[in-house]
């Protein structure tokens, strides 16, 4: 029997069932699963080969998931190692049960029941002694029931038995697939196109591995009340003048008449109050603001993005009080003063793309070039998240300078806990509806449970400061421009007329809704880089040169990514010591590897950049450098287009994606162990506050000549490289700085400097120089030579460092090397590194060029302050190592790419 947690006001109690539950197999063979109750006391596994269908087993933890329980009580081998995702298909294909018992204890007069189930996946009856309470189909859907005697259900004082009947996702998808037709497959590898038709989380048909998870994910509340708020709307705006209010509304549920005071709080972080009022209760008060407050500006503290000042979050209380003043209920939610709006308005300039309209996120009337990354659900097993590892993962976001993450459309929406670091982290929230490349349906049915679920999510995280725009869908519009279908696309009456309804009666104008992603242009246009959001995703797969992506870009680049493989440590997890597989085109790697077409995009943009190798660890190092300098190029690029007033060609970048769902090779800045990549590194460099950008362009000689930014290759006799440098600045400051210009020769010891005084403009990029490559003397040319000696450029790593003129600290750092790497001969950078507790001093004779620092031996993960970077001769570095304690370092660069100790 259940020994439930309960919290309560002094009316309302709240039962968390979370002891006590028992869970196994459905077995096909007992026509009615109530009968299955009857083998409850069975002693040993029996029936089928995994021992899951006769018999109960306690539930190791809940909320639960199958695939957990079934790993613990040791019935099947890990999904995440080897090729154990195939072996555990069968628990997809089946039914499953959980059940419990728990007391009512002495009802109270004028006492109402309820139960609230927050997440059941997907397919569920519930049965309560015996009685059918409920049928779910939406995994994103809350669910609470009354248990009156008008719902047929018979409750007892003691031992009410609450029975839970999991039907397959994968199995009713395919039956609805056939009623209503078969759709085409989404991009993005999501499995078998019947997925469209069910409300759950779409990566489960294999956006990484297929597992079909099934189970109450989410709590089970019993409500015990006479009176209770069910729902509490709660508006924190700010005016266009900053002008900070409050409104606060309810909905009752219970005996009404037992309500006769309504109080309201506003408490600031330290639990003082700022402002309370109670108001008497009439029964119109649920429909309409129990207070509308407004203050001076000055009178309540703003809450801003993280570097743009603090996150003031506040505490709004409303306690429901009887005519003797005693609490029927208390409900708090958490709040922060902002204004936001999404900006599409007439750019003053055209750019490459021409002229069109921004794309930009204005808070609080600060126009913020937005930095970021995607994010899908951090496992494929979500009871497995906890709140310190939602924590981790956003902290390792704020923490590389990062400003914004995309909730992406094939997950979920995820619980309470993520918004609410978000909130205290200053991580603004681009939020999708859970839809995600594929042809949605449009039955009614299917119409009226999105719109519930809209409405219950709206709802539930509206009052977040970080949640700053909701997103009709994840590609749906591109598929239909993708595929040149000739039919239209169903969804668009969910995408254009429920969901823009539901955020607007439910949220407001605090919350900006956009359609889709990607999105903008006529006619769907979803590649249109001169309005909305784009999807860059040439490079990749195009397979077009990432030294391309300067004109790959777009108002708002909301997905772009390269992947690269992870830690060693990593791979060795899942290799599970398969030492026959640890190769790069290994089965087992292959298993690991969820992307299209990897093998083919991969070789291409390998072979182009880097000399091939058989080494395992050399191979997967040359993967994270391409995906480093791929990305950090794009973030670099795109940022220098956040040019000022008139001129704010891109509004911002979201990388594919910050995080895995389980180990494998992907686009992911950082692995499932949360092992950042030294792509990461690199974002975090083009995100700080100021930077630095070189670009080298080469002026082609050959109509078939390499794209510009592969530079000037020696032996191919093109002409002479130009250099252009800018800085960016995202503080509302302007910032003077002295620019350093150092070059070094790969082939010679020659050296070049020169410096320049400039003054980077608030919020802005601005240029700074563009002049011919600096390079070695030209050797004296032979009056028999018919042609001029080439350029010896191609040999010259360009070096810029930003210093602050009073302080003399380096704001940002640059290099520059020539490209493509496969063609160059690193000399020896005569590397040295000195260790001091957890400082580490590195400095160099020769440039060194991506530099990645790990450690040997096991133990805790290294929090490095910074990795994978370029070291160039007279730049010092010294970084932070926490967690280093004592062990050797191991180091890897380029041309010498099998780590080794130093």
């Amino acid at each position: 029997m259940s020994t439930p947690t309960s919290s309560h006001s002094r009316s309302h109690e709240v039962v968390n069932l979370n002891t006590g539950w028992s869970w196994k197999q459905r077995d096909p063979s007992i026509v009615s699963v109530l009968d299955e109750i009857n083998s409850l006391n069975s002693a040993e596994p029996t029936g089928d080969s995994t021992g899951t269908r006769t018999s109960w087993r306690p539930a190791i933890s809940f909320p639960s998931e199958i695939h957990i329980e079934l790993l613990k009580a040791g019935l099947i081998p890990d999904p995440y190692v080897g090729f154990n995702e195939h072996k555990v298909q069968w628990i997809g294909d089946r039914e499953w049960l959980y059940t419990n018992v728990f007391d009512l204890g002495t009802p109270k007069q004028n006492e109402s029941l309820e139960i609230e189930f927050q997440g059941l996946d997907t397919y569920c009856d519930v049965y309560l002694n015996g009685a059918l309470l409920l049928k779910t189909d939406n995994q994103f859907l809350p669910y609470t029931v009354s248990l009156s005697p008008s719902n047929s259900v018979h409750l007892l004082p003691t031992e009410n038995r609450i029975l839970l009947h999991f039907r397959s996702a994968k199995l009713i998808a395919k039956v609805l697939e056939a009623q209503y037709g078969t759709v085409r497959a989404g991009s993005c590898n999501l499995g078998d196109p019947s997925r469209v038709y069910v409300r759950k989380a779409q990566y489960d048909w294999s956006h990484g591995p297929e597992l079909m998870t099934v189970a109450p994910y989410l709590p089970i509340l019993l409500h015990k009340y006479a009176a209770r708020i069910c729902a509490l709307d709660v508006r924190a705006r700010v005016s266009s003048s900053l002008i900070p209010s409050l409104s606060v509304s309810f909905e009752l549920s219970g005996l009404k008449a037992a309500l006769k005071t309504v109080r309201v709080k506003l408490l600031d972080r330290r639990g003082l109050v700022i402002k309370e009022e109670r108001v008497e209760y009439i029964k119109s008060t649920e429909s309409r603001a129990v207070v509308n407050w407004e203050w001076e500006s000055g009178e309540i503290d703003l809450w801003w993005p993280v570097h743009y000042g603090e996150q003031v979050l506040y505490t709004v209380e409303v306690v429901l009080e009887d005519a003797n003043a005693e609490t029927l209920d208390i409900e708090t939610k958490r709040v922060g003063f902002r204004r936001v709006e999404l900006v599409q308005e007439d750019l003053g300039e055209a750019d490459r793309y021409g002229k069109g309209t921004t794309f930009l996120f204005e808070i609080n009337n600060v126009r913020i070039f937005m930095g970021g990354s995607n994010w899908i659900p951090a496992d494929n097993f979500l009871t497995t998240i906890t709140p310190e590892r939602y924590r981790k993962w956003l902290e390792l976001l704020r923490d590389g300078n990062q400003n914004m993450v995309r909730v992406w459309g094939g997950g979920i929406y995820e619980p309470g806990v993520f918004y609410d670091i978000c909130d205290e982290l200053g991580i603004l929230v681009w939020q999708d509806f859970q839809f995600a490349c594929g042809v949605y349906p449009a039955h009614d049915s299917f119409v009226a449970q999105v719109k519930a679920e809209a409405e219950a999510n709206v709802a539930r995280l509206r009052h977040h400061p970080s949640l700053v725009l909701w997103c009709g869908n994840n590609e749906d519009y591109q598929q239909i421009l993708q595929w040149d279908l000739k039919a239209d696309l169903p969804a668009k009456i969910i995408y254009e007329e429920v969901l823009p309804e539901v955020v607007a009666r439910l949220a407001g104008p605090d919350i900006p809704y956009w359609r889709g992603s990607p999105y903008g242009g006529k006619g769907w246009d979803t590649a249109d880089p001169t309005v909305g959001d784009v999807h860059a995703w040439n490079i990749w797969a195009g397979m077009e040169p990432w030294q391309s992506y300067d004109v790959q870009g777009g108002r708002f680049v909301s997905e772009f990514g390269l992947p690269a493989m992870p830690n060693i440590r990593t791979i060795d997890h899942w290799l599970d010591g398969n030492v026959k597989d640890r190769y790069a085109q290994s089965k087992s790697m292959m298993q690991h590897n969820k992307a299209g077409s990897h093998e083919r995009r991969f070789a291409v943009l390998m072979n182009e950049n880097f000399r091939l190798t058989g080494d395992l660890e050399s191979h997967a190092y040359f993967t994270q450098v391409l995906q480093s300098e791929g990305l950090g190029y794009a973030y670099r690029v795109w940022r220098r287009e956040w040019r000022g007033p008139g001129k704010q060609f891109c509004g911002g970048a979201l990388v594919w994606q910050l995080n895995d769902c389980w180990p494998v090779t992907s686009w992911a800045i950082a692995d499932y162990f949360l092992r950042p990549k030294p792509a990461y590194f690199a974002i975090a460099r083009e995100l700080r506050p100021v930077t630095v950008g070189i670009l080298r362009l080469v002026e082609k000689n050959r109509v078939n000549d390499r794209p510009r930014q592969f530079y000037e290759f020696g032996a191919f006799q093109a002409r002479e490289a130009s250099v252009e440098i800018w800085g960016t600045n995202s503080t509302l400051a302007a910032q003077e700085a002295i620019l350093e210009l150092l070059c070094s020769d790969l082939e010679s010891p020659w050296r070049y400097s020169e410096e320049h005084k400039i003054t980077l403009l608030p919020n802005q990029s601005v240029e700074i120089l563009s002049i011919p490559c600096p390079h070695p003397p030209q050797p004296p040319q032979s009056s028999e030579d018919a042609d001029p000696p080439a350029t010896s450029s191609h040999s010259v790593v360009i070096s810029a460092r930003l210093i602050d003129p009073y302080t003399k600290r380096v704001l940002a750092r640059a290099t520059d090397w020539p490209q493509p790497y496969r063609l160059l001969e690193f000399p020896d950078p005569r590397l040295q590194i000195r260790v001091d507790g957890e400082k580490v001093s590195i400095k160099v004779e020769k440039p060194l060029k991506a530099l990645v620092l790990s450690v040997e031996g096991e133990g805790e993960e290294v929090n490095w302050s910074d990795n994978g970077f370029d070291v160039t001769p007279g730049d010092p570095l010294e970084i932070q190592a926490k967690g280093l304690n004592g062990r050797k370092l191991k180091v890897a660069f380029m041309g010498r790419e099998h780590a080794f100790i130093l």
